[in-house]
Formats: structure tokens, C-alpha cells, sequence
């Protein structure tokens, strides 16, 4: 079932010429899925959450939450949906209960069943004991932390995620995406996911879509994006013999690497054991071996490479 469709959606800012940030794209979040939305600077994300929320107006297309048009049906839909950013905070005068307090008020939530809600999730993030301190108190992953509390108190079926876990430490974003998970397994919230750290995204993420230069140019599993567009890289230790270990790599034509006593070589997954069956015929004996696949990281740095051209 999908909470989120989006059809054809498209954003121009006028100029000479044009600037066409989101260019036509067509994608759904399904009940419970975290999806992976994700892209070079520049590349259309952040304006289409923009359209998402309806802070940014389209140009064209579609956008549907629930079955319901979301032109039509904003307020309504608004009161499901839910939205948080490393980039952005709450009002720095006011405490962490104020703010959510009154968060809650504009969800048509009373104050005293805001304080049931959030304050399991302040002691969640480390952060209730600062619960009367004004956000301009907070650290920059303090305040990162809380703006996760302000998306998840007010139990949305939608969540949209620009970069939550930018500014916190390993373990802190560690704690954020098993969070995510859990809130998913138990609440069947859908979440959009933006994010710059490839480990954790292929971690969480049931599915990814990568833009680039407001297209969409990938959407698939993160475990299938790592191995369309990347090499394995083979790791072999020899004691002696790494030469002709070498000239075979190059006799092959496969990028390598090297130093006195091993070779690291790119190749395709299906190139592995060809290229070690030929090392064995010419009797080359290694003392030490690994594989590494390729990571989401490596398809990223590719997409934001072409992206620079």
C-alpha cells in the first residue's frame, strides 16, 4: 500500500533561462518502508521535501498522501506528516517543553498529552534533564536531537527526514537509525530519508532513489545501486610472485594497486575467480585473501563525479 505518490512533479524558477530543479519525477513511499532519498548537492532533494510540506509551491505534477490530493487536501493531510532537519531548529527562546508543548497545539494535541508523549522520547536522546532550558542552551547535536523528538511525538504516519544524523556523533546516530527501525516495526511509520552517510542508509533503507540534476536516475535496493556501477576490489598477499600477479592484472586490463608485498585489484564480481583460476596455472601461490564489495559509497561518488562534468 502507498502513503505517498508522487506523479510527474516538477519545479521551474523562472529566469533567463529557467532553472528547472525538479525535472518530472514520479516516485511512491510505501506503509512502512524507509526510503532513501538521496543525490548530490543541488540535485533536487531538499526542493522537493519543500513540495512535499507545501512550503514550496510545484510547478507541475502530482503529489497524493492517503489517496487524498494534497492541493486540495493539505490541512488534512498536514496533521499525518511530520518533518525534521539537522539544518533547521525551534524557537530559541522558548524551552524544549514550550516548543513542543506548542508543536503539539497546532497538531490539535493538549499539553498534557504532549508531555506524555515526548517525554519518553526527550529520556530516549539524552536530552530530558535540559527539558526547562531554552534551545539556545543546546549544542548544534543536542538541538539535532530534539528536532528527532519533535518529528516522532505527535505519532505521524509520514516522516520526512532531511540529514537527521549529520551533526551527531557515531554512536548517537547509531541510536537514531535503530530508532527508525524500531518506530517502523512497531508504528508502521513511512519515512523519507535524506542522508550523505552511505553506511547508514544502506543500513535502514529498503529501498533508495538517487536524483541527480532534479532526474531520477536510480531507484532500487542499496545492496543492487552498490553493484550496477562498481567494481569488487580483490586483495591478494604474496611472498613471492607478486609480479606476475601484476602483469596478469595488466595483460587483463583491470585497474590495480600495489606495494612490496600485495595488490589490490578492481574488477567484476564474475572476474574473481577467472583471474585466480589463471594465477593458479602459472603456479603463483598468495599467502592472504579478500574480497570487498562495493559499497553505496562508491555508486555515490560516481553520481556526484558525472554530476561535477
Amino acid at each position: 500500500m502507498s502513503i505517498l505518490k508522487v506523479a510527474d512533479l516538477t519545479k521551474c524558477y523562472p529566469g533567463n533561462p529557467p532553472t528547472l530543479a525538479v525535472d518530472h519525477i514520479s516516485f511512491e513511499l510505501k506503509k512502512g518502508e524507509i526510503l532513501g532519498f538521496l543525490g548530490p548537492n543541488g540535485s533536487g532533494k531538499t526542493t522537493t521535501i519543500q513540495m512535499l510540506l507545501g512550503t514550496l509551491l510545484k510547478t507541475s505534477g502530482t503529489i497524493h498522501y492517503f489517496d487524498l490530493d494534497f492541493s486540495t487536501h493539505a490541512k488534512e493531510i498536514l496533521q499525518n506528516v511530520s518533518f525534521a532537519s539537522t539544518y533547521l531548529s525551534l524557537p530559541y527562546l522558548l524551552t524544549l517543553a514550550e516548543n513542543l508543548e506548542v508543536l503539539g497545539l497546532l497538531y490539535g494535541v493538549s499539553r498534557k498529552e504532549s508531555r506524555r508523549r515526548f517525554e519518553p522520547l526527550l529520556e530516549r536522546f539524552g536530552i530530558a534533564k535540559f527539558r526547562n532550558k531554552k534551545v539556545a542552551e543546546l549544542s548544534a547535536g543536542q538541538v539535532t536531537r530534539l528536532m528527532m523528538v519533535k518529528a516522532f511525538f505527535i505519532e505521524p504516519k509520514v516522516v520526512l527526514l532531511d540529514e537527521p544524523t549529520a551533526s551527531l556523533d557515531p554512536d548517537i546516530s547509531r541510536d537514531v537509525c535503530a530508532f527508525l527501525l524500531e518506530q517502523r516495526e512497531k508504528r508502521g511509520v513511512s519515512i523519507l530519508f535524506t542522508s550523505h552517510k552511505m553506511a547508514e542508509v544502506a543500513e535502514i533503507c529498503d529501498r533508495v532513489i538517487f536524483l541527480d540534476r532534479g532526474k531520477i536516475i536510480a531507484n532500487d535496493k542499496p545492496e543492487n545501486l552498490a553493484k550496477k556501477n562498481a567494481f569488487f576490489s580483490l586483495h591478494l598477499t604474496f611472498g613471492e610472485n607478486l609480479q606476475k600477479a601484476i602483469d596478469l592484472a595488466i595483460q587483463s586490463k583491470y585497474p590495480y594497486r600495489c606495494n612490496e608485498k600485495s595488490i589490490e585489484i578492481d574488477m567484476k564480481e564474475e572476474q574473481i575467480p577467472i583471474y585466480l583460476h589463471k594465477l593458479s596455472h602459472l603456479g603463483v601461490i598468495y599467502s592472504n585473501i579478500q574480497i570487498e564489495e562495493p559499497s553505496l559509497d562508491d555508486y555515490f561518488l560516481k553520481i556526484a563525479r558525472f554530476s561535477r562534468v
